[in-house]
């Protein structure tokens, strides 16, 4: 069982039980998706591996338990004064559509280099966007000028405990699926995914928990390397998902749960995006494809081992294919053994 000790108030530490809790609540507004497996690939990393498709999740990606799960818990005071948040794309997009599913307003703080097919899809589920410069510092003071403006609830796109407990449920889903891992991984940002993950797996499994993240945006790297939350200032990565910094609360959950944290460079990234997608026909976004890229790397030892894998989001922009496939410079790495 997990060993994270409950806060008072609305940053207490999540546990195991509120991951379940969220798992319920959640159930008729989120798909349970599906997992995949791929001979091919698996005959290039010698090991099996599971494919967790939120890539197929209501909004693209995993995001949408998280944001249903924090929206569902408002008390009526606080919706109805609506919600707000800042996102580069699939938090965005999520809290827009559970925003709607409870009938209430819903503002994005977006950067003005968010993917367009992530702009629009905020849009089309009828929240406001507001355009800011792409820093946290810009997304942060913009959406304080938002929140004052409007007096809209904030809900953390991962510095959540509610938002982290939603986000637990894909990895829970994974291990009722596919119960017998050595392994489950997912990338890494601001944490929400790998913490919610944590809880899952310390409770359900003995599998080993592995966060993936690109060497130009590693602070959560930097960061267990020394105890303390190193800041993403100049991240420098096309997995546009993984930019931002670590949440305090997902520190503190990561920290004493993760059995490591590796790094990849940007070509391993493009020939991933590439290899799910001619072998395994997923299209994903460069930020789910991270966990594979440090399998294609050999930055983790999962020879003949089980390994789940929750592929985050599959919020890609089609014209960025052409430019993707191009950063993989072994081309023939994409053709079948």
């Amino acid at each position: 069982m997990n060993a994270w000790t409950p806060k008072s108030g609305p940053c207490r530490i999540p546990t195991f039980e509120d991951v379940r809790e969220a798992s319920e609540r959640i159930a008729r507004d989120v798909y349970r998706t599906p997992v995949f497996t791929c001979d091919s690939i698996d005959r290039c990393v010698g090991a099996r591996l599971f494919f967790k498709c939120e890539s197929f999740q209501k909004t693209g990606s995993f995001k949408i338990r998280g944001a249903t799960n924090a929206v569902r818990c408002l008390p009526e005071s606080q919706a109805k004064r609506g919600v707000a948040t800042h996102s580069s794309g699939n938090h965005g997009a999520a809290l827009a559509l559970a925003a709607a599913r409870r009938g209430i307003r819903a503002h994005i703080v977006m950067p003005t280099h968010a993917p367009i097919v992530k702009q629009r899809a905020v849009e089309r589920y009828g929240a406001t966007i507001v355009r800011c410069e792409p820093t946290l510092q810009a997304r942060e003071a913009t959406l304080n000028q938002l929140i004052e403006r409007t007096g809209a609830v904030f809900v953390h796109p991962y510095d959540d405990a509610l938002v982290v407990a939603g986000q637990g449920t894909a990895a829970l889903e994974l291990l009722q699926q596919i119960p017998d891992l050595d392994i489950v991984m997912a990338p890494i940002g601001g944490g929400g995914l790998m913490a919610g993950t944590i809880l899952a797996v310390a409770a359900c499994s003995s599998a080993a928990v592995i966060a993936a993240e690109p060497l130009g945006a590693s602070d959560a790297f930097q960061s267990l390397a020394e105890g303390r939350i190193v800041p993403s200032l100049q991240p420098q990565t096309m997995a546009d998902g993984l930019r931002t910094s670590l949440g305090n609360l997902n520190f503190e959950i990561i920290r004493q749960g993760i059995g490591s944290i590796v790094t990849v460079d940007e070509p391993w990234i493009a020939r991933a995006v590439r290899m799910l997608f001619e072998r395994a026909k997923l299209v994903v976004e460069p930020s789910a494809a991270v966990p594979l890229a440090a399998l294609l790397a050999n930055k983790v030892d999962v020879r003949e081992k089980r390994v789940g894998i929750i592929v985050s989001g599959g919020n890609l922009d089609p014209s960025r294919l052409t430019q993707i496939f191009a950063m993989d410079g072994d081309q023939g790495a994409s053709r079948p053994n």
